[in-house]
This record gives C-alpha cells, sequence and structure tokens, in this order.
C-alpha cells in the first residue's frame, strides 16, 4: 500500500500529465479564504512543469451534485495558481468540464503550459464512477498523476476510474508524504509511539483506537469522547457527552490496552459550565463532573498528566482537539497539546480534520514534523482501511 511510483519514478517530458489535485478549498464572495491545499500541490505542479510536461490539473469543489454551479467553479483557483506559478493557468469554464474548446487547447498544449479544468463534480458521472467520465479524462492524458490525498478515500472518476484508461498511474509529492507519515511511520514508529486521540465521539474513532492499540506505547484520550471512558470507569460525567451504546466498548477498550501494557491516561480534571457557550469555566478537583455541569475541555492537572508522557515520546500522532478548542475559554487544552508537540524532539503527526485546523489556528504548524492533508482519508487510513485512490497506482 506504502511503496507507490511517484512522478520522479516516471518520464514526464513532453507527454499529457493529468493532475488530480485537491483545490476544494474555502470561498467567501469568490474570494480563496485559505489557501492551503493550493500551496500544497504546488510542489508536485512546478516538479512536472520543470521537466517539460504538458500539465492538466483537475479537482473538485464542494458538493455541486452533478450540475454546473457558478459559485462553485475553480476559475478563482487557476488566477491563484497564475500568482503561485508566475505563469498562465489556462482555464476553460464548462458545464460538462471537457468540451471540444478543451480537448483543441490539450491538443495543442507544449511542453510547460498549464490548463485547470472545471469542477469534476459538475458531471454528475464522476462521484459514481462512471466510465463514460473518467475515458475523457483519460483520453487528455499519457499519464496520471494522483496528489488529492484528501480524496483519496473515494472511487470516482477522476481518483480511481481514470486508471483503468492510462497504464501510468502514479503519487504526487504530497500523496508520498502521507504515505511516508500516515504509513511507514506508524506501521514501524521510534519508540515510545503515544497516540493522542480526541474529538466528540467515541464512535468516530473506534477502528482507529482498534488499529492503533497494537502498535502504541500509550493513549491519550481527550475531548468529548473522553467522558464515555470515563462513565465506564464509574466516574460521574454530569451532562457530559457520552454515547450510552458505547461504554461496553469503552471498557473492552481499557481492558485491551491493559492486558498489552498500554498506557491509556484519561482526564483526570475538567473545565465544565452549565451551557454549551463560552462562559468562564469552573475546573473540577478530580475526574468527576457534578450535576448540571457539562465537560468542555481537559483541565489543568490534566494537561500536565499528559505532558508527562508526552516529554518522553519518540513518535506522535494526534488526531482529534481536547477540547471545543472554538471557544476561547476551551481552548487551553488543545492549545497546551499542541505547544508540547511543538518543543519536543519526537516525529509529530496530526492526522488531519479539527487537529489540523486547530495547530494551524493556534500558530504551531510550522513546528510540527507532518500535518495531513486529509480530512475522512486520513481517518480511513489511521483505521487500516486500504484507499481505493491509493490502491490504484503504480507498484514500485
Amino acid at each position: 500500500m506504502f511503496n507507490k511510483k511517484t512522478v520522479k519514478d516516471i518520464d514526464v517530458t513532453n507527454k499529457h500529465v493529468l493532475v488530480r489535485c485537491d483545490f476544494n478549498v474555502p470561498l467567501l464572495d469568490g474570494e480563496i479564504t485559505d489557501e492551503t491545499r493550493i500551496v500544497g500541490a504546488l510542489p508536485t505542479i512546478k516538479y512536472l512543469i520543470e521537466n517539460n510536461a504538458k500539465v492538466i490539473l483537475c479537482s473538485h469543489m464542494g458538493k455541486p451534485k452533478g450540475e454546473y454551479n457558478k459559485s462553485l467553479s475553480l476559475e478563482p483557483v487557476a488566477k491563484k495558481l497564475t500568482e503561485h506559478l508566475n505563469q498562465e493557468v489556462e482555464f476553460i469554464s464548462a458545464a460538462e468540464v471537457i468540451n471540444d474548446e478543451v480537448r483543441n487547447f490539450v491538443e495543442k498544449m507544449t511542453s510547460r503550459q498549464i490548463i485547470l479544468l472545471e469542477n469534476t463534480r459538475f458531471r454528475a458521472e464522476e462521484t459514481k464512477n462512471e466510465e463514460i467520465f473518467s475515458k475523457e479524462l483519460a483520453a487528455l492524458a499519457e499519464v496520471f498523476v494522483n496528489d488529492a490525498f484528501g480524496t483519496a478515500h473515494r472511487a470516482h472518476s477522476s481518483t480511481v476510474g481514470v486508471t483503468e484508461f492510462l497504464e501510468t498511474a502514479v503519487s504526487g509529492f504530497l500523496i508520498e508524504k502521507e504515505l511516508k507519515f500516515l504509513g511507514e511511520t506508524i506501521e514501524s514508529p521510534q519508540k515510545p509511539f503515544i497516540a493522542i486521540l480526541g474529538g466528540a465521539k467515541v464512535s468516530d474513532k473506534i477502528k482507529v483506537i482498534d488499529n492503533l492499540l497494537g502498535k502504541v506505547d500509550g493513549l491519550i484520550i481527550g475531548g468529548g469522547m473522553a467522558y464515555t471512558f470515563l462513565k465506564a470507569q464509574g466516574y460521574s460525567v454530569g451532562n457530559s457527552l457520552i454515547e450510552e451504546d458505547k461504554v461496553d466498548y469503552a471498557k473492552e477498550m481499557i481492558q485491551k490496552a491493559k492486558d498489552l501494557g498500554v498506557e491509556f491516561l484519561l482526564p483526570i480534571d475538567h473545565r465544565v459550565s452549565k451551557e454549551f457557550k463560552d462562559l468562564p469555566p469552573m475546573i473540577t478537583s478530580d475526574a468527576n463532573i457534578p450535576d448540571g455541569y457539562m465537560g468542555l475541555d481537559i483541565g489543568d492537572m490534566t494537561i500536565g498528566f499528559y505532558e508527562s508522557l508526552l516529554l518522553g515520546a519518540k513518535t506522535v500522532l494526534w488526531n482529534g482537539p481536547m477540547g471545543v478548542f472554538e471557544f476561547e475559554n476551551y481552548a487551553s487544552g488543545t492549545f497546551e497539546v499542541a505547544k508540547t508537540l511543538a518543543n519536543i524532539n519526537a516525529v509529530t503527526i496530526i492526522g488531519g480534520g479539527d487537529s489540523a485546523a486547530a495547530v494551524t489556528q493556534l500558530g504551531f504548524s510550522e513546528q510540527m514534523t507532518h500535518i495531513s492533508t486529509g480530512g475522512g482519508a486520513s481517518l480511513e487510513f489511521l483505521e487500516g482501511k486500504v484507499l481505493p485512490g491509493i490502491e490504484v497506482l503504480n507498484n514500485k
């Protein structure tokens, strides 16, 4: 699964190269508010230009449900790419994504030229992975490069279907990096290996916990999911978010960790409130939460407790915030964990989604070894699932 060919393993000179990027960027009034995904795609695009390829970029944006929607056009992305690359990125807006104008342009392309196709999801066939659209995409190129890790868990025309009609299908540098850190590093980490799992629900992370328990030396639990584990241990959790149907599972996991000799850390105090609002917190004196209160973040003793385990780690994987970090009064747990990871001498991997957003928002992104670009894809990868968009790429 991890040993895939990359753009560096093939000859792209004078070849039409179709690159699946993840340009699903946030827009406000037609302006891009976060360029992270565009910047992430640049190394692969630049490499192809430098090696005289004819570059055809494609991506989805949002959920247009198979219909043309001007507000989800990739035109702003083409403009932004033109700025970053200091060269014109051709853009032809077509409701059908590929039309004669696009085909004619592609046919006449010279090496180092770039075109960005319109939003692939304007075509209903895209998400159904239908052959008709896969064939149209493949007909534009001789080589396929997938660099969109965020959609690698989806079997769509532009991620999977296209590879049935193009023999050469390799990864870009973004996917190569994801496979290295979320794949190889987690399969054979430097020890001690500690995983930190947070977020709202145990049910979202069941398969991740199952997959990681056999690999880690320690597991730290925070966020809303911690309260189900605490209830399983007999603590009172007040009005905190819990999943009653997962209490028995939580007991099993605590026992499994014990049997495997894995340190299993749960909060020993909390920041709590009577309402789900950004109000000044009350901090509990132990792991119990009084009636009428809900846990919204870990407390100071817990922060110190977690920090003591993290300071000795050599590899750390973090997926999910420690509390409601969007509320200033309940961001301490997430902030302090991020700060600790920024300062320890370890390989630090942030597994996408909210934790990636939190680390970036709190200003620690530069100090992390790797921040995953995939939300759902990262989670499925950490569950040990095979991602269709990666499975179809050529093996080394």
